[in-house]
């Protein structure tokens, strides 16, 4: 019996598993892809959105110069657009055979321990989170997502729905204006704009923040693109996933082989290019709206 009077054993009394050397599987190959490309098509679109929205600004015409043009920043952003609805419609075809492979039911897929909706531990985490932030509590137990990250994933959801459905009124507006009133294309244009900035704003701070500079992140997360993480750091950084796995007998399961360091090196060029990117924009956001907004 364990301190709080579990029967179970505890995380500390399981007998080392064979491998140590391993690490765990946690994100499949499709996923490490999907995000991969999610990556380099929202970067364009904020690069090429970003360009035309502060069209005025010295460093926009010198963006806007490098990508070829505002007509190539155009194509660039368009193109972009159609891998990311791609990205999405894959997704969710993926969650569909998911749902028949592993879940049987949506209700399984959607209720279930490891479900992406939010329930009553994510609250009790993020109360818990506030308690530890001060000092008043220990560390939340966390389990395969934590409230941040499902917050994270539906905000992907609120984005393809809301700039998703703007921007093809923008790109196709004789077709639209079959069915809407022309006057709707001006508010299509507002809502794209000032939604496609708060996205980038949030993906490149908080995103960012919660998921690379915190302390025991920084300076990167590499989980999201090898898709497998060390035993002890699963352990530590969600305790109530590797709880679970140890006491179903899954976890020797999924232990692979780390990647050689070939790899991981052009990972981490990726991801640091990517963050690169991601910074320069936000500066160059703070520089338009502090001293040259229109």
């Amino acid at each position: 019996m364990n301190a709080s009077g579990d029967e179970r054993p505890s995380t500390s009394e399981h007998p080392e598993l064979p491998g140590t050397e391993k690490q765990y599987q946690r994100f499949s190959r499709l996923n490490r892809v999907l995000h991969i490309l999610m990556i380099v098509s929202f970067i364009s679109l904020a690069l090429t959105g970003m360009t035309l929205k502060f069209s005025y600004t010295g460093w926009a015409q010198f963006l806007s110069h490098v990508l070829g043009g505002y007509e190539s920043a155009g194509f660039i952003h368009r193109f972009a657009a159609v891998i990311m609805l791609g990205v999405f419609v894959t997704h969710i075809v993926d969650l569909a055979r998911r749902k028949r492979r592993e879940f049987g039911t949506w209700k399984n897929l959607l209720l279930g321990s490891d479900s992406m909706l939010f329930n009553k531990k994510d609250l009790h985490d993020f109360i818990g989170n506030v308690k530890w932030f001060l000092h008043k509590g220990p560390r939340p137990q966390y389990g395969r997502w934590t409230y941040w990250e499902k917050f994270d994933y539906f905000a992907v959801f609120w984005g393809i729905f809301v700039i998703g459905s703007t921007g093809l009124m923008l790109w196709f507006p004789e077709l639209f204006t079959n069915i809407i009133p022309g006057w709707m294309l001006n508010v299509a244009t507002i809502i794209h704009s000032d939604e496609a900035l708060l996205a980038t704003g949030f993906i490149f701070t908080v995103h960012f923040f919660n998921t690379h500079l915190r302390p025991e992140k920084f300076p990167m997360d590499l989980v999201v693109f090898t898709g497998r993480m060390e035993v002890e750091e699963l352990k530590e950084d969600k305790p109530a996933e590797y709880e679970a796995m140890v006491q179903s007998g899954k976890l020797a399961e999924n232990l692979v082989e780390p990647y050689p360091p070939i790899v991981i090196r052009a990972i981490r060029v990726f991801g640091w290019t990517a963050l690169s990117i991601g910074f320069s924009i936000i500066i160059w956001i703070i520089y338009a709206m502090l001293f040259a907004y229109r």
